[in-house]
C-alpha cells in the first residue's frame, strides 16, 4: 500500500480528512486498514501445523506493532504528522489487552510473532478473558485491584459464527471462537484463537474483583487466574483449563480433517505445544475426542505422544499443578476414566510412586501427565533444564533422557527493538544497515564501534533521551517526577518472593541510612518498580507495601530525597514496559539462583543499553556468558550452594539476622516510627517477621554481596560514562542469541517439524 492509498483509505474510512478526525476515528480506521492489509498474507497450510496452548497471552497494543510488521508505520506516521497529528497520542487512544500477567504469557506472544515472521504455520489458543488479571491502583500505600474492562466496541479480538460444544459438571456449554490476526514482519500472518462464552456477564462483579464462582454461566472467562485461595476458586480454574483445551483440540482436529487427516495420520497435521500445565488436560481430551472417532485406546495414546510437546516452566514443586481427583471428577467426568487409565499405564510400567499420575493422596498431577505422555519436555534456560534433569524431575530424566530439551527463552526484537527504541533503532540501522531486524545476529556487528568515543556518546544521548520521554511519562501517568540525570534501576517484573524486591527493599532502606550518616551515593539513585501481587498473596502485598511506605518516607526526608527516589508503576503493563525499558541504567535481576526458570525481562533490557545486576540464575547465566564478567553484574550464592542449603534445610534467617548488623538495621526499619506513622502497622510487622523468621529464599545471605555489587555499579556510571557506554553497546551487540526467532527456529528444527 502506497502512502497515497492509504491517505485516501482512511479519509474514505473516516468520511472526512485526516486533520478534522479525532484519534479515536484514526484508531478505528487504522484497524481496520492493518485487519484488511494482514489478511492478504495469510497462506494456506500444506503440511504440519502448530497450536500453542496457553493460559495467557500477554500481546500488548497491537496497532504499531502490526504497522511496523506490514511495512506501514514510517507512512502512517509521516502522515499523521502532516495533519499536525501524534503518533504517540494515537497510541494512548488504543486499550491494551489484558490477556496476560507476566512473562510466561509475553513469551507467548513473542512467540507468536517469531513463528509468522519466520513463516511458519503456527496459531495460538486461549481464552478471551473479559477483565484480564485486575487493574492494579494503590490507595494508602496499598494494592487494590479493580476489574481492567478492555474489551470495546473495537477489539482485535473478532467475534466468529463458530461454536463449539463443551460439557462442564455434566451441563452443555457453547464456547465461541474469536481471532486475533497474528502478523509475522514481513512474513505471514497467523492467528491466535480465543474462547469465551456468550453468557458471560460482568455485572456480577462485586467489590474490587469479588464475583460468585459458583456462577460458571456468567464468570467463567471475566478473570485470569481467579483467586484459588478457596476450593471455589481453584474448581473455577479447572473449569476455565477444560474450556480452553477442549474447544481447542475440537477445533485442532476440524481443522486437520479439513486439510486431509484420516486422523490416524493426525501427526502429520498438527504439533501441539503445551505452555506450562494449565492446557494439561488437552491430552486426555484429545485422547477422548479421538476414541469418540472409532479410533482404538492404546492407538490414541501414541498418536496424542506424538502430537503434543510440554514446556516446563518452574522449578518451584508449588507451581506444577495438582488436583483433587474429586474437583475432576466433578468439572469433568468425561476426562477421569480416560486418566485412570494414562495412571494405570504408567504405573503398570514403573513401580514408583514419585512418577505415578495420580498419587496416594488422589491428586492428579498434570505435569506428571504432560511428560509421560509427550514426545519432548524442554526447560527454558541452559541452567533451569539440567536442574529439570538432575534434581527437580530427575525420576522422569531418567525414564525419558531422549525427551528432555533445552529451548532458552527469547524476546521479538520487533516490539522490543523497533518499536520501543526507534531512536537506538535507526542509529543502529545508520552503523550497520537493517539486517539485524530480520537476523538479530547481525547485531554483533556493533562490536566493532566499541571503541568509537563518537558512537559511545551517542549510544548515552539516546538513553539520556530515553531517560527523558519516561520521566515525560511518568509524570503525565502519575505526577510524580524524577531526576532525569540520576541513575536509573529498575526491577520490572510479577511481584514474588523468589523474585526477591524484598532484597531490593533491603538495600534502599540501607542506603537510606547511609545517607543520613553522609555516605553519599556517587550519583543519584532512582529505584523504580512495575510489579503486581496476586490478589490472595499475602506476603507479596506486604513487599508493595513496604516499598511505597519507604517511597513515601524518603521523599519526605530533604536531606535523602535529593539522593534516593522510590517510584512504583501502578497498573504495569506492556504499555508501560515499553516507556520504561529503554530508559534503564540498570536492570535488577536478583531472584534466588536456581529459583527462576529464565527471564525475558533481563533480554529485552540488554537489548536496549542496560547492563544487568544479577545472580547466576535463569538465563543469566548465558547472558554473562555472552557479555563477558566485565560487562555484568553478577553477585550472590550459585545455583548448587542455594539447592545444597535447601536440601541440608540448615539454614536459619534469625541468625543472620542477629549476627549482621547492617542486615538488623534495615529489617527493623520496617517497624520504625517513620514507617509505622506512613504505613499499616498489621502489614509491615507480618513482612519484618517472615524475613526474620523465614526468609524461604534466602534473601539475607545474599543481601552484603548484592549491596557491594550494586554501589559498584553505582560508581561505574558515575565516574566513566564511556567506560560505562562501551559495555552497553557490548550487551546490545551480544543479545541477538535471545531473539525469540532463533528460540522458535530451535523449537522447529528439534520439536515440531512445521510444515
Amino acid at each position: 500500500m502506497t502512502k497515497k492509498e492509504l491517505e485516501n483509505k482512511l479519509i474514505e474510512l473516516c468520511k472526512k480528512n485526516i486533520k478534522s478526525c479525532s484519534y479515536e476515528e484514526l484508531y478505528t480506521a487504522l484497524l481496520n486498514i492493518t485487519e484488511e492489509e494482514s489478511a492478504k498474507h495469510v497462506e494456506a497450510v500444506t503440511g504440519r501445523k502448530l497450536y500453542y496452548i496457553s493460559a495467557e497471552f500477554l500481546i500488548g497494543k497491537l496497532l504499531s506493532n502490526n504497522l511496523i510488521n506490514l511495512g506501514l508505520y514510517d507512512d502512517v506516521k509521516k502522515l499523521l504528522e502532516a495533519n499536525g497529528k501524534s503518533m504517540a497520542e494515537l497510541e494512548e487512544t488504543e486499550p491494551e489487552p489484558s490477556l496476560g500477567n507476566g512473562g510466561l504469557g509475553r513469551l507467548a506472544a513473542c512467540f507468536l510473532d517469531s513463528l509468522a515472521t519466520l513463516n511458519l504455520p503456527g496459531d495460538g489458543i486461549g481464552l478471551r478473558y473479559h477483565c484480564g488479571l485486575f487493574r492494579q491502583n494503590f490507595n494508602n500505600n496499598l494494592q487494590n485491584e479493580t476489574p481492567d474492562f478492555w474489551l470495546g466496541d473495537d477489539s482485535w479480538a473478532k467475534k466468529t459464527e463458530k461454536v463449539y460444544p463443551v460439557s462442564l459438571a455434566g451441563k452443555n456449554y457453547e464456547a465461541r471462537l474469536y481471532k486475533i490476526a497474528v502478523t509475522g514482519y514481513e512474513g505471514r500472518t497467523n492467528c491466535l484463537n480465543l474462547f469465551d462464552l456468550d453468557t458471560i456477564d460482568p455485572s456480577v462483579i462485586g467489590d474490587g474483583i469479588s464475583f460468585d464462582k459458583n456462577d460458571i454461566e456468567k464468570n467463567l472467562t471475566l478473570f485470569l487466574y481467579p483467586d484459588d485461595s478457596d476450593d471455589a476458586g481453584r474448581i473455577l480454574r479447572i473449569y476455565q483449563q477444560y474450556l480452553m483445551v477442549s474447544a481447542g483440540a475440537q477445533m485442532i482436529l476440524e481443522d486437520a480433517v479439513e486439510r486431509g487427516s484420516d486422523l490416524h495420520d493426525l501427526a502429520d497435521y498438527a504439533a501441539v505445544q503445551i505452555n506450562d500445565t494449565h492446557p494439561s488436560m488437552v491430552i486426555p481430551e484429545l485422547i477422548r475426542l479421538l476414541t469418540e472417532k472409532g479410533i482404538e485406546f492404546e492407538e490414541a495414546v501414541e498418536i496424542v505422544t506424538k502430537v503434543c510437546a510440554y514446556t516446563n516452566h518452574t522449578i518451584l514443586a508449588e507451581a506444577l499443578e495438582k488436583w483433587p481427583r474429586h474437583f475432576l471428577e466433578t468439572v469433568v467426568p468425561q476426562l477421569m476414566p480416560i486418566i485412570e487409565k494414562l495412571n494405570h499405564i504408567v504405573c503398570d510400567k514403573y513401580n514408583d510412586q514419585a512418577v505415578a499420575i495420580i498419587d496416594q493422596w488422589q491428586n492428579v498431577h498434570m505435569a506428571n501427565m504432560d511428560i509421560h505422555f509427550t514426545h519432548s519436555t524442554n526447560g527454558v534456560a541452559a541452567l533451569h533444564t539440567e536442574i529439570l534433569k538432575n534434581s527437580e524431575l530427575n525420576h522422569f530424566y531418567r525414564l525419558y533422557p531422549e525427551r528432555f530439551n533445552n529451548k532458552t527463552n527469547g524476546i521479538t526484537f520487533r516490539r522490543w527493538l523497533l518499536k520501543c527504541n526507534p531512536e537506538l533503532t535507526a542509529y543502529i540501522e545508520k552503523l550497520i544497515g537493517p539486517g539485524f531486524k530480520k537476523d538479530a545476529s547481525e547485531l554483533e556487528k556493533l562490536a566493532a564501534f566499541a571503541d568509537d568515543e563518537k558512537v559511545l556518546k551517542q549510544i548515552m544521548k539516546i538513553k539520556k533521551n530515553n531517560k527523558k520521554a519516561f520521566a515525560q511519562w511518568l509524570e503525565a501517568k502519575q505526577g510524580i517526577t524524577v531526576n532525569e540525570n540520576s541513575m536509573f534501576m529498575i526491577q520490572s517484573k510479577r511481584l514474588h518472593e523468589y523474585k526477591r524486591q524484598q532484597l531490593n527493599l533491603l538495600y534502599l532502606i540501607h542506603q537510606y541510612y547511609e545517607i543520613k550518616a553522609g555516605h553519599l551515593p556517587k550519583k543519584p539513585i532512582t529505584a523504580v518498580f512495575g510489579a503486581k501481587a496476586a490478589p490472595a498473596y499475602t506476603i507479596a502485598k506486604d513487599i508493595i507495601h513496604a516499598l511505597l511506605t519507604l517511597s513515601e518516607v524518603i521523599a519526605a526526608d530533604p536531606e535523602v530525597s535529593k539522593w534516593l527516589q522510590i517510584v512504583f508503576i501502578e497498573n504495569y503493563n506492556v504499555a508501560a514496559a515499553e516507556k520504561m525499558i529503554p530508559a534503564c541504567d540498570l536492570s535488577e535481576q536478583i531472584s534466588l539462583a536456581s529459583k527462576e526458570a529464565s527471564g525475558t525481562g533481563n533480554m529485552k533490557f540488554m537489548l536496549n543499553g542496560a547492563l544487568t545486576l544479577g545472580t547466576m540464575d535463569g538465563a543469566n547465566v548465558e547472558i554473562a556468558e555472552a557479555v563477558g564478567e566485565e560487562n555484568i553484574y553478577i553477585f550472590g550464592q550459585s545455583s548448587n550452594q542455594v539447592i545444597r542449603r535447601y536440601a541440608q534445610g540448615d539454614y536459619c534467617a534469625k541468625e543472620w539476622y542477629e549476627a549482621d548488623s547492617n542486615i538488623k538495621r534495615a529489617i527493623n526499619f520496617l517497624t520504625s516510627e517513620a514507617m509505622l506513622g506512613a504505613g499499616c502497622a498489621d502489614n509491615l510487622y507480618r513482612l519484618q517477621n517472615e524475613l526474620i523468621y523465614k526468609d524461604w529464599f534466602q534473601t539475607l545471605p545474599d543481601f552484603n554481596a548484592y549491596v557491594v555489587r550494586k554501589n559498584q555499579a553505582v560508581e561505574d556510571y558515575a565516574l566513566n560514562q564511556k567506560d560505562w557506554a562501551k559495555r552497553a553497546l557490548i550487551n546490545i551487540s551480544k543479545a541477538g542469541q535471545f531473539s525469540s526467532d532463533r528460540t522458535i527456529a530451535e523449537y522447529n528444527d528439534e520439536i515440531w517439524h512445521l510444515g
